[in-house]
């Protein structure tokens, strides 16, 4: 699971960083608001950590912005101010959740782990990209309603792709949310590799329209937009 931790105060991003990833996660941290929405548009997340007192555009108003630009993903709000008016005002402005500082870690924790189980319930939800279609409740993919043979390893790893669709996701995230693995290895890379391009046969192979690409020295992407593809 990525959470990004958008944090001006270095010493509370960094701390907050180290301890979710003692806890398996991988966190990346933001010091502003231009630079959380960039690393929200660029890469997927599973949620959002998001201080509310930050330089510039305050957090509500980054908050407002990226509901208003579809931005699904849980958001945590993380804040100093503790009247009932700010609560409400954070929650209405699109947070799932909110934390007065200072908080204990480990109800940082638990909150964390509740949003992220909402979030899997919700993605429990059919999956759809072109005429590709993905059923986590029966484990059923379809491919111009043609059902595809895939197995466990192959549907979690089109499952993740088709989550992300649209992003690039590397090898490096393939390792640590798919296969489990904190620590990458070349020989992983090379299963993960296998697994792709078996995966891209079943997919892909009949059909003139690619879905699943490879992004060279990046990682792969689902998409069925023609520009995203890297040269084969």
């Amino acid at each position: 699971m990525r959470i990004l931790v958008v944090e001006d105060e270095h010493k509370i991003a960094e701390a907050l960083k180290r301890g979710l990833e003692a806890e398996g996660y991988q966190a990346v941290t933001a010091a502003s608001g231009e630079e959380g929405f960039f690393c929200l548009s660029s890469e997927p997340f599973d949620l959002l950590l998001l201080d509310l007192m930050l330089p510039g555009r305050d957090g509500l108003e980054i908050l407002t912005t990226l509901r208003a630009k579809g931005f699904t993903l849980p958001v945590l709000v993380l804040t100093g101010r503790d009247t009932v008016e700010d609560r409400v005002l954070g929650l209405d402005s699109g947070a799932d959740d909110y934390l007065v500082k200072p908080f204990a870690f480990p109800e940082l924790l638990a909150r964390i782990r509740l949003l992220l189980r909402r979030g899997r319930q919700e993605t429990d939800k059919p999956l759809n990209l072109a005429d590709l279609a993905l059923n986590p409740a029966n484990h059923q993919a379809l491919r111009n309603d043609q059902p595809l043979e895939l197995t466990s390893r192959e549907f979690e790893l089109l499952e993740y792709l088709l989550k992300h669709q649209g992003h690039v996701v590397s090898r490096e995230m393939l390792a640590h949310d798919v296969w489990k693995v904190r620590e990458r290895s070349t020989p992983l890379d090379n299963v993960i590799d296998v697994n792709i391009a078996r995966l891209r046969r079943k997919v892909d192979g009949p059909y003139p329209l690619k879905l699943i690409r490879t992004i060279r020295g990046v990682g792969f992407m689902a998409s069925a937009e023609d520009e995203h593809a890297a040269p084969q």
